[in-house]
């Protein structure tokens, strides 16, 4: 396993852990995280998010990561997290593809892909189902998002 690929490793072994301290040494300080669900989050905003997310499962999510790969720049990995979203207490089952963009051996850049439509349907039931795969409903989900991690922003710092 090559520098990059423990990184990873150390990333979602963190996160499967609980470890928000452990996770955010991961990444630089300039870091930039996207994805569906929040949009793009830049430095301390991205750190935030996570602890935000695990404080909110108290310690009800389930964490599994697979096909670790990285050269010098770059890496991938597959990675599920399973939970109960906490505005309706439906458990989801989310299966999300991360890329990598490593400067000074750590993680500048991660983006999560994931079926937006398919996290709405588990997370929101029937609206989900009806409305999670239009432009309006991903822009209403972020909106939900950002506001929630200022909130708790606001109310942590």
């Amino acid at each position: 396993m090559n520098e990059n690929e423990q990184t990873i490793y150390k990333f979602y072994t963190a996160f499967a852990n609980a470890d928000v301290k452990s996770m955010c040494e991961c990444y630089h300080p300039n870091v930039q995280f996207l994805d569906p669900a929040f949009g793009l989050l830049k430095g301390n905003d991205a750190h935030q998010m996570w602890k935000m997310l695990i404080e909110k499962s108290k310690g009800n999510i389930k964490i599994e990561f697979s096909d670790i790969k990285a050269d010098q720049y770059m890496g991938s990995t597959n990675w599920v997290a399973t939970y109960n979203f906490s505005k309706t207490n439906r458990k989801v089952v989310n299966q999300i593809e991360a890329n990598f963009q490593f400067k000074d051996g750590l993680i500048i850049k991660h983006t999560d892909e994931f079926d937006i439509w398919k996290w709405s349907k588990q997370a929101l039931g029937f609206k989900g189902l009806l409305l999670g795969w239009t432009g309006f409903m991903e822009k209403k989900i972020q909106k939900q998002a950002i506001s929630s991690l200022k909130h708790y922003q606001e109310t942590v710092l």
